[in-house]
């Protein structure tokens, strides 16, 4: 438990210099590129200090400058640093509001070139898509926890339709991803970091551009989950 809490105060110490240089990079570079960048940086570090690997499957499946949405499932917060270093694509992540209020850390995630969704309120949330929308018609990639929370006994969740609905409103396929082995390694409500190798598989893209109403949307929110189910390992 002692190195565990070492390891996360040296990650909190990096945090700070890389936040703050994330916020530096936001009025120089308005592409993202940079930003993205030191997010990499910090995600590998994490990744590295706690042993974890990361192991893709289903690259073939994406097309060079090409931007999609990223669908996974979500079992821990080392689902993030994952998708960060695992996904070879220029890629905002959609977060909820609450992280923002970090010091520091935070203030860059509100500021950056992530996407923030206030959960409690539909309309402000509304808004959030129509942003992460604009921001992929003008080439950027976006990831989205399909379960809005991480799961707490290891199986999948229910899909929410925000994630689908962005994919329509942008007109970009989905790209379904199963992650595998997070569970364990940082349950929601635990701090104890345990070892692992983090298994990604990358599904085929799924086309959106021609899903009109509600009950395709269903359908599309379907399709995406059996996908991911298909590859996902449940954990106890």
């Amino acid at each position: 438990m002692l190195v565990t809490l070492f390891k996360g105060l040296l990650i909190v110490l990096l945090a700070i210099p890389l936040s703050i240089l994330a916020l530096l990079s936001v009025p120089v570079d308005k592409s993202g590129k940079s930003f993205h960048l030191i997010a990499r940086t910090w995600s590998r570090f994490i990744l590295w200090i706690f042993g974890i690997k990361v192991k893709v499957r289903g690259l073939e499946h994406l097309e060079p400058k090409r931007h999609y949405v990223y669908v996974s499932n979500h079992a821990s917060m080392f689902d993030i640093p994952a998708l960060i270093i695992g996904i070879p694509d220029d890629v905002r992540l959609v977060l909820k509001k609450e992280l923002t209020k970090v010091p520091i850390w935070g203030w860059a995630l509100r500021y950056g070139h992530y996407i923030t969704i206030d959960r409690g309120k539909a309309r402000a949330a509304m808004k959030s898509l129509e942003r992460a929308a604009e921001r992929m018609r003008t080439g950027a990639s976006v990831i989205l926890f399909a379960e809005g929370t991480r799961t707490r006994d290891g199986k999948l969740q229910d899909f929410k339709r925000g994630a689908f609905s962005l994919a329509v409103r942008s007109g970009v396929p989905i790209v379904p991803v199963a992650i595998n082995n997070t569970f364990g390694i940082l349950p929601k409500g635990s701090i104890h970091v345990r070892p692992a190798d983090i298994e990604m598989v990358l599904e085929k893209p799924i086309p959106t551009s021609n899903v009109e109403g509600r009950e395709a949307e269903t359908r599309l929110l379907t399709e995406v989950r059996a996908a991911i189910k298909k590859h996902y390992v449940e954990q106890s």
